[in-house]
């Protein structure tokens, strides 16, 4: 009796799942399927090998690689067992929650796919061929505030090049980024620019220090307006003429070349500056002998990542929905070096698929054929009709349909009704007669028609 009622209580209880995290329904993870099927062909069409690492690492790998505030929001794993074993009587009461964790976590999930690569091109330089180009998709973890649009586990669509300093890497990633979008249908804007530029502009104004103060104030211009970006560059301490000499290259208006010239005068005693001017020429040449489907614009406001990044960067915007960037990456230097391997050079770009689900929804742009689980739903009359059903179901997937039968013999509207449910657009009815005839009868679930099919015609339509 107590058992009971103590499971009875158990089972009142509503489940929950953690902040931050989701559920997905057989719907949504079709669509979801979509798109990592989608990226991870293309990602294969452009010669990039997969690699898996695992959801934990160890905090040694993680600490420090992501700033301050980034290690707050790694997710720390308990150590198993004994846990408070080494721990003394005093340290358990000083309530230090850093030291507490050091020594009750050894291992923490991945905050992001890039620090476990580097982790992993280290520990396997012996097995790689360089240079590696390799791509990952799977979750990351981070304890951050959950709120719309943002969530404590999501996944990461990443594709890097390391081991190579070559230009042609950035001009293939452009390629693989033109590709993804162009399967998807988004209209989108790819904007590229330069980290050594950035640097070039800073320091002709003598204001080499202050580089992301800059960077981060004309990136609001758009939002804020020239006024206020002025207002927030004087704040941060530049002089009225450091943001006098600013004005033509945030006002820089043109096509990409024009763009290039001007600023080739502006940087002209710049050597950084007119290195990564050198480099998005070179982008722009290679691009230029089959220009990509989607627009390629020069952005000097866009500054990704301004401490990690050393050349190329590059962001992608939809157009035809307003969300933030949908892909983004550039050039990083010594990816390896905090794990022992100097001097090995990178460029990558992540897809931000939980951004891209998005604006496929929202354009209602998935294919129709991508949502559809069962091809075709056999009837369940009795067990002799059954019989019949799963010698025709085992013919149809040889060939690769995808067919199921109803389980139970029940009601034709129950079983018409899953098949609603389940979307499935044909439903095969499979009685004595049609034993008889060995031709099918078969429902067109979204006109009602019905016709009498043989099995191989059956088994070329649905192929088709």
């Amino acid at each position: 009796m107590y058992i009971h009622l103590t499971y009875q209580k158990i089972m009142a209880t509503k489940p929950s799942i953690p902040k931050g995290t989701r559920d997905f329904s057989p719907e949504e993870m079709a669509k979801r399927n979509y798109i990592f099927n989608t990226i991870r062909e293309v990602f294969h069409l452009f010669g990039f090998q997969q690699i898996e690492t695992p959801a934990m690492e160890n905090l040694s790998t993680l600490m420090g690689k992501y700033g301050e505030e980034g290690d707050k929001l790694l997710f720390k794993v308990l150590n198993s067992g004994d846990f408070l074993a080494d721990l003394s009587d005093e340290e358990l009461t000083g309530r230090q929650t850093t030291r507490l964790a050091s020594k009750l976590c050894e291992k923490g999930l991945r905050y992001d796919l890039t620090v476990p690569f580097a982790r992993f091109v280290v520990m396997h330089r012996n097995e790689l061929s360089f240079p590696f180009k390799r791509y990952q998709i799977q979750p990351v973890w981070r304890a951050d505030r959950p709120q719309k649009g943002r969530y404590r586990e999501f996944f990461q669509c990443d594709a890097d090049v390391v081991g190579s300093d070559s230009l042609l890497n950035e001009v293939e990633l452009l390629r693989l980024i033109d590709e993804v979008f162009a399967r998807f249908g988004i209209r989108v804007a790819v904007k590229l620019n330069n980290r050594k530029i950035l640097s070039g502009i800073a320091e002709i104004i003598g204001a080499s220090e202050k580089i992301v103060d800059i960077t981060v104030a004309i990136d609001k211009l758009d939002k804020i307006g020239l006024d206020n970006v002025n207002a927030e560059l004087r704040e941060k301490g530049l002089d009225q003429e450091a943001v006098a000499r600013l004005q033509p290259i945030i006002l820089l208006q043109g096509d990409n070349r024009s763009k290039l010239a001007t600023l080739r005068s502006q940087l002209a005693t710049s050597e950084v500056g007119m290195k990564g001017i050198e480099e998005l020429e070179y982008i722009l040449d290679r691009i230029e002998k089959a220009p990509l489907r989607a627009a390629l614009e020069i952005d000097l406001t866009l500054a990704r990542g301004l401490n990690y990044y050393t050349g190329a960067i590059v962001e992608v915007k939809a157009l035809d929905v307003v969300i933030g960037s949908i892909t983004g990456g550039g050039r990083y230097d010594n990816l390896t070096g905090v794990f022992g391997m100097p001097g090995l050079s990178g460029v990558g770009i992540s897809f931000g698929a939980d951004r891209i689900y998005d604006v496929l929804n929202q354009l209602d742009l998935y294919p129709s054929d991508s949502l559809t689980t069962t091809q075709i739903l056999f009837v369940n009359f009795g067990e002799k009709e059954a019989d019949a059903c799963l010698e025709y179901i085992a013919r149809l997937r040889a060939q690769g349909v995808r067919a199921e039968l109803y389980p139970e013999t029940g009601k034709l509207k129950k079983q018409m009704g899953y098949a609603d449910a389940k979307k499935i657009p044909y439903v095969a009815l499979v009685g004595e007669n049609e034993i008889l005839s060995g031709e099918i009868t078969v429902k067109n679930m979204a006109t009602g028609e019905q016709e009498q099919l043989s099995l191989d015609v059956l088994a070329d339509r649905l192929k088709n």
